[in-house]
């Protein structure tokens, strides 16, 4: 394994291991406007704001509110 020098006197970054992280999103959407298409990818974008997306739900919806729980992988600090 190769490492970057590190000056002289510095300790190397330690490095955190991803985390799983779970996370309830409330979004207010209008899929009679929209289209059902363009759910997904709202969706996923709110849900990459906070992590990458393993597995996520929509747990509840009503009119334009939708509820969604997901589970996040979040990148360790370094």
């Amino acid at each position: 394994m190769i490492r970057p020098l590190q000056p002289l006197g510095s300790a190397p970054p330690t490095l955190q291991p991803p985390t799983l992280q779970p996370l309830t999103l409330e979004l207010h959407l209008e899929p009679e406007r929209q289209g059902a298409a363009a759910l997904r990818p709202a969706i996923l974008a709110a849900l990459s704001a906070h992590g990458r997306p393993l597995r996520w739900a929509i747990t509840a919806a009503a009119g334009g509110r939708l509820v969604i729980e997901a589970i996040l992988v979040v990148d360790g600090g370094g």
